[in-house]
């Protein structure tokens, strides 16, 4: 087994950077099987670190292109004398993954916590950006989390209440999402304060949802969990809808109105977005 620990260590010491580095060697194993990489595959591995993972990859797909930020780290993934290796140094929400290659890619990220809203949407798209050229080049994707934030993709009504919310329905509106092993603090260096977990995101041809409107839809669901504590009639009433339209269009769907955003299956928010923008156009 690859002693990781000393190298992240030797690495962190000498560059004091503020990354947690994936050093149980079984974790890695376990990605490379569930990522299930063939060598027709091309890879596109996100924030690789000094490429504990990338030299895994590298073994079992066609052609790996490792997209990292940080400089030092750069020149450790240097050291890796792999043909199909590819490094591009570039922060990964300024990078076009159509751009990168031809054919379709695997995308396989160990991403740091407070950006994984935003990578989730970049690589998938939002709930009304129906042609986002990034989701059309990715089959699939492992990403690792924390946690919390696994759980909160993989939510669903029934959960319970702050883990469904806007990251569950951005990342399942696009993709099938699987939580596949969570994963320890002592598996990283340094230890993380939070336990992570691997998911995997495999990207549908259409949304989850055939909808009339797909912004109005963003809009509902954005204004329906914009205030936690209150009920959806507030909530909507306070983010611009009227005041007559939301009584029509629950009574109409037959919910409650002092029932909450959290407990409306995407489907039904589906249905209440298309009611609201009835009652609308009506008018």
């Amino acid at each position: 087994m690859m002693n990781y620990y000393e190298r992240a260590r030797y690495f962190r010491t000498k560059k004091r950077l503020g990354q947690n580095f994936l050093i149980n060697g079984e974790v890695i194993q376990d990605i490379i099987k569930f990522a299930d990489i063939s060598h027709d595959d091309t890879v596109v591995e996100i924030g690789p670190g000094v490429g504990f993972v990338t030299e895994q990859l590298v073994k079992h797909a066609g052609n790996v292109i490792a997209i990292e930020l940080d400089e030092e780290a750069i020149k450790e993934l240097n050291k890796h004398e792999a043909s199909n290796l590819e490094i591009i140094h570039k922060d990964i929400l300024k990078t076009d993954l159509s751009e990168l290659c031809e054919g379709k890619i695997k995308i396989v990220a160990n991403i740091p916590y407070y950006i994984t809203s935003p990578i989730i949407a970049h690589l998938l798209g939002e709930v009304d950006d129906l042609a986002n050229k990034n989701r059309q080049k990715i089959t699939d994707i492992i990403l690792m989390v924390q946690e919390e934030v696994a759980r909160r993709m993989v939510a669903n009504e029934n959960s319970p209440a702050k883990q469904y919310g806007l990251l569950t329905i951005l990342s399942q509106f696009w993709a099938e999402v699987e939580l596949l092993k969570l994963v320890g603090r002592k598996s990283f260096y340094p230890a993380p304060k939070v336990n992570s977990a691997l998911v995997k995101l495999v990207v549908r041809e259409r949304p989850l949802l055939d909808l009339s409107d797909y912004k109005h839809f963003r809009k509902t669901v954005k204004a329906a969990f914009s205030q936690r504590r209150k009920n959806i009639k507030n909530c909507l009433v306070n983010n611009g809808f009227s005041k007559e339209n939301v009584k029509a269009a629950l009574e109409k769907l037959g919910l409650d109105e002092n029932i909450r955003g959290e407990k409306l299956s995407i489907e039904m928010f589906g249905k209440l977005s298309e009611e609201l923008k009835n009652g609308t156009e009506q008018k």
